[in-house]
């Protein structure tokens, strides 16, 4: 179970993976839920890949925009996640660095630098997908966002 959390004014940004039966669980928190979403895909990509060496050397990589929109909070993590993912397959491609803002419509606007797959040392499987089952995202009792996916690997 690896952890990572980060002091961002009242609430701490952070993820980690959780075991779960033949897949991969992340978790995510964060002060707003574009960060929730960023840290989401923080978290996907920390569960397979060791990005460290590649951020120093391609900080201003290849910069990849995507937008997404969802019905639900949750359906835009499984879309942040589903980015990823294809990037990788179709791609070959890997986030160094995320960050998202709240678009005009109530979706989110993506911005990846990205490197290639030989930059990174692989440490685990390989995402194929997000699951719906169990996709959720929202406030907690204490005003954080927080959100969780499962990833078919």
């Amino acid at each position: 179970m690896e952890q990572r959390s980060e002091p961002a004014g009242q609430y701490p940004r952070g993820h980690r993976s959780v075991p779960h039966t033949a897949d991969l669980r992340i978790e995510a928190w964060a002060a707003t839920r574009e960060e929730c979403v960023a840290e989401a895909v923080r978290a996907l990509v920390d569960s397979f890949a060791d990005i460290r060496p590649a951020r120093q050397r391609h900080a201003s990589g290849h910069l990849v925009e995507r937008h997404l929109t969802g019905e639900t909070d949750a359906d835009l993590v499984a879309a942040a996640v589903e980015e990823v993912i294809y990037g990788l397959d179709a791609d070959g491609e890997i986030p160094v660095s995320v960050s998202a803002r709240r678009a005009d419509d109530g979706g989110i606007d993506l911005s990846f630098h990205v490197t290639g797959l030989n930059e990174v040392e692989i440490t685990g499987a390989a995402p194929k997908a997000a699951s719906l089952s169990g996709l959720q995202c929202g406030r907690d009792p204490s005003g954080r966002w927080s959100c969780a996916v499962t990833i078919d690997v």
